[in-house]
């Protein structure tokens, strides 16, 4: 059964609240509640063995995993994911869905949260050699940093490596670098004009996009920190 949810304060700071009826659960990772009912029990442990959870680790998640539940009464959790940003829901029914590293926000029963080895290929994606791997049926939700952007694919698309944030397993995808690109342009855009690899994907699916992504971020602030300089004795 769905849950009975709200996404709000959307898209720059999107809060979840989640009313759960009573013997309903919600599972999300540490640090995420924003507040809670006093009837809500909320227990942490290793969701789906030890395997999973190791497997989520790895892919930029907890080891543990908090489970929120209404056990005598009906109640409201509110969840607020660590990034700046929108707040994604997505109704898997029985499919799978690949997320980026620390994209995971949280999931109803039904889903499982494990992880897919893509080797170098995901770790030049920007992503991590380890992707989430979500599957089941039920609720799932994840985070983006900045606005969010759902792409429809029924071809070929490119996207820039670190605006990824999840995509439809019916996809394919292979890192590269932007088409039509002589050896030395390819190198010159990579290294000076800061277009560097992208996801080209292919077959027919969706695609979700954030409009922010951290290492642009860091490159901008970068000349602004302040420096401590050491003055050095000239004998």
């Amino acid at each position: 059964m769905a849950l009975q949810f709200e996404i709000v304060h959307r898209p720059d700071f999107a809060v979840l609240c989640v009313r759960l009826k009573t013997g309903e659960q919600v599972f999300a990772e540490p640090g995420a509640m924003l507040s809670m009912d006093d009837n809500i029990a909320l227990s942490a442990g290793l969701r789906g063995g030890l395997l999973r959870s190791l497997g989520r680790a790895l892919g930029g998640e907890s080891l543990i995993m908090n489970t929120f539940t209404a056990a005598a009464a009906p109640g409201e959790v509110v969840l607020a994911p660590p990034p700046m940003g929108d707040m994604v829901h997505h109704a898997l029914e029985g499919g799978e869905l690949l997320l980026q590293r620390g994209a995971f926000a949280a999931c109803s029963q039904g889903v499982e949260i494990s992880s897919r080895w893509d080797g170098m290929r995901g770790f030049f994606s920007g992503q991590g050699m380890v992707l989430l791997r979500a599957v089941g049926t039920g609720d799932l939700f994840f985070n983006t940093y900045g606005g969010l952007l759902s792409v429809d694919v029924t071809d070929h698309y490119y996207v820039d490596t670190g605006y990824v944030v999840a995509f439809e397993t019916t996809l394919d995808y292979q890192v590269t670098t932007l088409p039509g690109l002589s050896l030395g342009a390819r190198a010159k855009s990579l290294f000076f004009g800061g277009e560097g690899l992208v996801c080209k994907f292919s077959g027919r699916g969706r695609v979700w996009l954030q409009t922010r992504a951290i290492p642009p971020l860091l490159r901008f602030l970068d000349p602004f920190r302040p420096v401590r300089r050491i003055k050095q004795d000239q004998g």
